[in-house]
């Protein structure tokens, strides 16, 4: 038993008191073990009268550096010039609670994202005594819900890019096949009309129309990713340079443009001259950027990507071919539409709105990804990323000249279900002096391929029911030596079914049809471009 310095004996606490005051050590004891919560009260005026290890972890701050001071010092410089701590104490004891999400500020001057819980704290007489506030760092929570919303906001952009380039790609192929009937026409009335040189005129007018078509039909199947490319190993600095000339005649006065590149890059894996034109589009964009004049920075680097995506690009190494203006700028609502087809914020007749739909469908088709990076007032830097080509390719074989003598009768089996673009290529053919056969359908097709002698075939390959790769395949197994050419808009065909394949992109000239036809009889492979 104690005892008083006189030998008396202490008098016992009241019934349960020893007890009570032993819940209190050991909530005591509870609350300042926490670690993973910043718990600490706070006076009714806001100053710091505990602290817990929970606090000195997430603030930075010992107890003795805190107790006594103001809980403001962990509000930024601008939630205190808000009255942000107080505010939060007047709804704590007008409401009994007040907890919110924000930024605070540790120690060391970092910030960091908090969930604040302040809890007002009243004595049996109901007077105010106190806050009770906890606070818990959810950084990585925040961060990862960032992500999360980034990641969807990706998707959602990806799905909605897809949506548009299936659209764009099948507006592309039913214009490619007006455009294939069109210009024939054109090209056999022209033969066929008296030499009036108005009327010649006319045509001429007329072709150069539906080509400007053509050319819009093509950038609108390389944003859809649908257009046949020539890939192969492209040494990017002679590239740019092979074509300096004609990007400075495009810049005009009051613009200088400079290349920068590195003494050694490897070389890329794309279409020479599809790049060509992307690169076209991205200085003549930048120039438009400049209307009163200014600079263009045309340079290339090689990036190796890790595990960490970069910009949406996925681990390897690549070539990024930038094109860098101090021009106008865009915000960032025009940012996210700037690759959608017939976006443009040019003048109306200024711009078609698919030069950089174009670019990006390269860039999308070659393996690499278009960037885009912009602020208003500061200028564009638009990056072409490519895949590195870890070895040159072998060059396909296509010959240009025509050899095949056109003046030489052949049975021409002509097969598209559409109409009017058959009616015109068989007007072709037949002016080019061939016996032709007809079919709007695989089933009519080979039927004729049975019971007649064909020496060669000339076939669209979007066709219902059956397409032009599954008919091609039928004919070989019927008649394995037969030379076709394959009419389409369209890249992308079953694995193999190129082999030994002549391609013939639509809309197509009646000089492309004979040199094509050429090449399938003389068994070279490729595709006959405009």
């Amino acid at each position: 038993m104690e005892t008083t310095h006189s030998g008396e004996p202490l008098p016992e606490p009241p019934f349960g008191e020893e007890s009570q005051l032993a819940d209190q050590e050991q909530f005591r004891l509870l609350v300042q073990g926490v670690t993973d919560y910043a718990i600490y009260l706070l006076s009714p005026a806001g100053k710091i009268s505990s602290w817990n290890l929970g606090a000195q972890r997430i603030k930075g701050f010992a107890a003795e550096e805190v107790i006594g001071t103001h809980f403001s010092r962990f509000y930024t410089p601008e939630d205190r010039a808000a009255g942000e701590p107080m505010r939060a104490l007047a709804t704590a004891e007008r409401e009994g609670r007040f907890e919110k999400e924000g930024v605070r500020v540790r120690k060391d001057g970092t910030s960091f994202w908090a969930n604040i819980v302040i809890d007002a704290v009243r004595g049996d007489d109901g007077q105010l005594i106190g806050f009770a506030k906890v606070t818990r760092d959810i950084t990585p929570q925040i961060e990862a819900r960032r992500a999360l919303e980034l990641a969807r906001e990706s998707l959602f952009h990806a799905q909605k890019m897809d949506a548009i380039g299936q659209l764009t790609g099948g507006v592309a192929h039913d214009f490619n096949n007006l455009l294939t009937a069109i210009m024939g026409s054109l090209e056999l009335l022209r033969k066929r009309l008296p030499d009036d040189p108005k009327a010649h005129s006319l045509l001429d007018n007329a072709l150069l129309g539906a080509q400007r078509g053509a050319a819009l039909t093509q950038r609108m199947l390389a944003f859809a990713r649908r257009q046949d490319l020539e890939v192969e190993a492209v040494a990017i600095p002679a590239l740019v340079r092979g074509m300096s000339d004609l990007l400075d005649r495009s810049l005009g006065p009051g613009i200088t443009m400079e290349l920068r590149f590195p003494l050694k890059l490897a070389p890329a894996l794309t279409d020479a001259n599809q790049l060509e034109l992307a690169l076209l589009n991205l200085v003549v964009n930048a120039r438009d950027a400049m209307p009163e004049g200014g600079s263009i920075i045309v340079s290339a680097k090689e990036v190796e990507v890790g595990a960490q995506p970069m910009h949406g690009i996925s681990a390897g190494r690549y070539v990024c071919l930038s094109v860098q203006d101090n021009g106008e700028g865009m915000d960032e609502q025009t940012l996210a539409k700037a690759t959608e087809p017939f976006f443009t914020t040019k003048d109306i007749g200024k711009g078609t709105g698919l030069g950089l739909a174009m670019v990006h469908g390269v860039a999308e088709q070659s393996g690499g990804r278009l960037v885009l990076i912009s602020r208003k007032g500061a200028g564009t830097t638009a990056e072409i990323w490519l895949p590195v080509a870890i070895q040159p390719l072998p060059a396909k074989n296509i010959d240009a000249q025509q050899v095949e003598d056109a003046s030489r009768t052949l049975v021409v089996l002509a097969v598209d279900d559409d109409r009017l673009v058959l009616g015109s290529t068989v007007a072709m053919l037949e002016d080019l002096g061939h016996d032709v056969m007809q079919a709007t359908s695989a089933s009519e097709a080979l039927a004729l391929l049975r019971e007649r002698r064909i020496d060669m075939m000339v076939t669209d390959h979007a066709m219902p029911d059956t397409t032009g790769a599954q008919l091609i395949e039928m004919a070989r197994a019927q008649t394995p030596k037969l030379p076709i050419v394959l009419a389409t808009g369209f890249a992308e065909l079953p694995a193999g079914i190129a082999d030994g394949l002549v391609k013939l992109s639509k809309p197509f000239t009646q000089q492309e049809l004979a040199s094509a036809m050429s090449n399938a009889i003389e068994g070279k492979s490729g595709v006959r471009r405009q």
